[in-house]
């Protein structure tokens, strides 16, 4: 007996993603077989025999699902003996096999592709553009829907990790009704986006003065590393000096150009509206001085900031 397909191969390295394609292949045979035994077996330290006993057909005839989970991290010995079964399939056994897709026990990978295996790809998500897809088939996924502000303000927020971009989007389309805009971004993670510092330096690389200051008061009032602050503004007023620098093409390309994802160019480039080469060279200035300041050389490293940040704002209109 075979339970829908009997070999699937899970490759990559993005965890959730190859946890996700490991629980849908579970969900495939007990869907099929409600009765099927479920086995996950680390590969790493396996023995031979003990790998031998899980892949032996079943002596009742009963259903099993074997999850090798590492299969990268096979032995001479292990390795031979998942090709050999693979060669010849036990009736009744549904193999899962999860590799990382690099050269370690590469035969195991070519052999289960040859053997007709479902395959599940799960490469990192490194690209910008990538990680936007990711988010925005999240949300679609929970049955809401995003625009492409919103995409990159939750991105901006809550970073490139996988488990978090996919928590928050399922949170936001159960807070917002399905609808997600930027505006519901920023009051959904407006504590973490200030912590982290970027509030305070978007609000004074657009110039917003009294937005900027108040920003840094919170900040302040938080606990916010002074270094923290310091490190957003100077990332800040580097970006929009290097978008300006360029300028006069897409956001797309100008991220290849410079090797930044495409929503902190676009951002970058409305922020850059109004700055004049004298500013941006007055800013820069402020932003290397303040990091000195935060690091020991001020006395009192609140107002350095509070300087760094008004100093900032006024240099947007040189």
């Amino acid at each position: 007996m075979r339970v829908v397909s009997d070999i699937h191969l899970v490759v990559g390295e993005e965890e959730l993603l190859v946890e996700r394609a490991v629980r849908a292949a579970v969900g495939e045979a007990v869907a099929a077989e409600p009765a099927i035994e479920v086995r996950r077996v680390p590969v790493a330290g396996l023995a031979a025999a003990e790998l031998g006993g899980h892949l032996s057909p079943s002596l009742f005839a009963d259903a099993r699902l074997v999850v090798l989970e590492g299969a990268h991290d096979a032995t001479k010995d292990t390795v031979e003996l998942i090709v050999d079964y693979l060669r010849q399939p036990a009736d009744g056994l549904v193999l899962v096999i999860v590799h990382n897709g690099g050269a370690r026990a590469k035969a195991v990978v070519d052999e289960a592709r040859k053997a007709g295996a479902s395959i599940r790809t799960c490469a990192k998500v490194n690209r910008p553009a990538d990680r936007e897809s990711f988010v925005r088939d999240e949300v679609r996924r929970a049955g809401g829907r995003i625009n492409p502000s919103a995409i990159s303000a939750l991105i901006e927020s809550v970073g490139s990790d996988l488990r978090e971009l996919a928590a928050a989007a399922s949170q936001l389309v159960a807070d917002t009704n399905g609808s997600i805009d930027e505006a519901a971004i920023r009051r959904y993670h407006r504590g973490k986006a200030e912590v982290n510092g970027f509030a305070v330096a978007e609000k004074a690389v657009t110039g917003d003065r009294a937005a900027a200051l108040e920003a840094l008061r919170w900040a302040m009032q938080q606990g916010v590393p002074h270094v923290l602050v310091a490190d957003a503004l100077a990332d800040a007023v580097r970006t929009v000096a290097r978008v300006s620098a360029v300028g006069g093409s897409s956001a797309e390309r100008l991220a290849g150009q410079l090797g930044m994802p495409p929503w902190k160019v676009r951002r970058a480039l409305g922020q850059s509206r109004g700055w004049r080469p004298a500013g941006l060279a007055e800013a820069m200035a402020v932003v290397a001085e303040v990091n000195a300041d935060v690091k020991g050389a001020a006395a009192d490293p609140d107002y350095a900031l509070q300087r760094a940040v008004l100093r900032i704002c006024a240099a947007k209109s040189r």
